[in-house]
């Protein structure tokens, strides 16, 4: 997912719940103007940042990997 993927999936998400950016943005703390540059794809949220968001939209971050990794070698 690249960060403009990203954007719309919370912008969609915010809408759903029928919660404007400024209720969203008290809610988390952070400004109507990270809200707003994350939900246009223009924004480089900090992780911290986008879990934040994520948790306050009911939604999670899941972290996996695209290709197998290697199995480790005993020592």
């Amino acid at each position: 997912m690249n960060t403009k993927e990203i954007g719309n999936l919370i912008r969609r998400r915010r809408r759903e719940l029928g919660i404007d950016q400024q209720r969203a943005a008290r809610h988390t703390g952070l400004s109507v103007h990270t809200w707003s540059d994350v939900e246009s794809g223009k924004g480089n949220p900090t992780l911290e940042t986008l879990v934040l968001m994520l948790d306050a939209l009911g939604l999670s971050l899941e972290v996996r990997p695209n290709i197998p990794l290697p199995p480790e070698e005993d020592s």
